[in-house]
């Protein structure tokens, strides 16, 4: 049966701390690939037919259009196998031969709350910690897909809120990682509930702390600086290449630096770097039980802050502080990665 097929895969997958599944037609049939610590690594081969039924069955798990094959497709379902409740997030898209390729994005809903995540410089998890602490403020972090930003700003919150009672509410498309201390609301287009209208309606709750899944557009900006300004503490996360880069996404964004100087306090741009393993004498594998799975990948941040914020709102590109690619550097003298993970990781 198919259903459990999918099942399998989806528990083989969570065993092995998959991130994605990527399903790929090629010559002779599918491809079934595990996206581990950042790298992709073949788990199995099928058939045609199996890999379109597979591709079948988790569309209509997501109320996506089955029939339809053309067109790029996304959705999302909420998925309970041997215990562990998952949220999947699907993206399809169809080759030139008409084959769909399937990407399954795994987000586990239940975290450990005494879980901290891991960092390659103590320091900076400190300096993350101050930040939080802030009354008021935009903190903004970027960073590619399935580089932790969400998980690192939810034990950050976590943290926060065990020290003091505080409404703690999030905007997000969808929850990634669901914890009932928080007030969760989640965009929803087809009921056009969009990130300003909640933003709107969270500032009218009286919260202490908003976190925003992302600043997508001109509004959502304006929303997050009006939050800011009225005394809360803004969270969100924008694409953006590195921290600099983040100051000229707001300028796209029609968001003055004058605003910018009245509100933000911190942009963080970081990354998951593979930590090298001497007895693998390479970054870790799959199978690697050298080192904890939950250190094989730790968080190498940027953050400009301070006095080097400001310096960078007056005159922006100016290498006062810690960059991306410096602490990348630190991180290979210091052995804890490679020079194939530095070049990989290295912004030019």
């Amino acid at each position: 049966m198919i259903e459990q097929e999918a099942e399998q895969l989806i528990t083989q997958a969570n065993d092995a701390g998959v991130s994605d599944i990527h399903l790929l037609p090629g010559e002779n049939g599918y491809e079934s690939f595990f996206r581990i610590n950042g790298a992709l690594n073949l788990f199995d081969k099928h058939s045609f037919e199996w890999g379109k039924r597979l591709i079948s069955y988790f569309k209509f798990l997501a109320n996506m259009d089955v029939g339809e094959r053309r067109k790029p497709q996304s959705g999302s379902c909420a998925l309970t196998v041997a215990g562990n409740t998952m949220e999947l997030r699907f993206s399809t898209i169809t080759n030139v031969k008409l084959y769909e390729s399937l990407v399954i994005r795994i987000l586990k809903q239940s975290r450990t709350n005494g879980a901290s995540f891991r960092t390659y410089f103590p320091k900076n998890q400190t300096i993350l910690r101050q930040l939080v602490r802030r009354k008021s403020g935009l903190i903004l972090f970027s960073g590619p897909v399935g580089s932790g930003k969400t998980t690192t700003i939810y034990q950050l919150l976590r943290e926060r809120i065990q020290d003091e009672p505080l409404q703690v509410i999030t905007m997000e498309d969808p929850v990634e990682i669901y914890e009932p201390r928080f007030l969760q609301t989640e965009v929803n287009l087809r009921s056009q509930v969009t990130y300003d209208v909640l933003i709107k309606a969270s500032l009218r709750h009286h919260p202490d702390i908003l976190m925003i899944g992302e600043i997508r557009d001109e509004e959502t900006a304006r929303m997050a600086i009006r939050g800011a300004l009225t005394g809360h503490l803004m969270i969100a996360t924008i694409h953006a290449k590195n921290a600099i880069g983040v100051l000229g996404r707001l300028q796209e964004l029609q968001i003055t630096s004058q605003q910018l100087s009245q509100t933000l306090i911190g942009i963080i741009s970081q990354r998951l770097i593979p930590r090298y393993c001497e007895l693998c004498d390479h970054q870790c594998s799959q199978h690697c039980s050298h080192i904890p799975k939950d250190l094989q990948r730790l968080a190498l941040l940027e953050i400009l802050h301070g006095s080097a914020l400001e310096l960078n709102l007056q005159r922006p590109n100016t290498d006062s502080y810690q960059t991306l690619n410096k602490e990348l550097r630190r991180a290979w003298s210091l052995g804890f990665i490679n020079e194939k993970a530095f070049t990989h990781y290295e912004l030019v």
